[in-house]
């Protein structure tokens, strides 16, 4: 299984290009994600990598110092520059970006939550959809029904 869960905060702005073939856009943005239990209070830079509307989203909602949470798969590559040396390249291709606050710690961004090519089951062809038999709306803002 191929799964990554990060929370930090980005170094730049983010980079929008789009495919010429097909005009989807890809955005690239570095994730400084702090170390819990590093001495120095060190951190790991992480390169990420948001295809499609959830794409667009984040090259126009986020900014350099940005917090969000990423959800992805961690991808490996290799490329010859023009010298002829190999580069190894490790990236985070995002499935689900959660924008958590905004640059300068100001509440949260604008959009909370993006997905790329997601899909619920229980959506059928747009709006909210309906509750499958057996389950049942929970409304967050009844915290009194909680069994614990």
């Amino acid at each position: 299984m191929n799964s990554v869960i990060l929370v930090g905060r980005l170094t730049r702005d983010p980079e929008i290009r789009y495919f010429s073939e097909n005009q989807r856009a890809v955005t690239t943005f570095t994730l400084a994600v702090d170390r819990p239990y590093a001495k120095d209070g060190g951190a790991d830079f992480l390169r990420i990598v948001v295809y499609g509307k959830s794409a667009e989203n984040c090259a126009t909602y986020l900014s350099k110092g940005s917090q969000v949470a990423v959800q992805g798969r961690i991808q490996t590559g290799s490329y010859e520059t023009k010298t002829g040396e190999k580069r190894y390249t490790t990236d985070i291709i995002a499935d689900r970006v959660e924008f958590l606050q905004k640059a300068g710690g100001q509440g949260q961004g604008a959009p909370r939550q993006q997905r790329q090519d997601f899909q619920s089951p229980f959506d059928q062809g747009g709006g909210m959809g309906s509750i499958p038999d057996g389950f049942q709306a929970f409304d967050d803002e009844d915290d009194d029904n909680i069994p614990f």
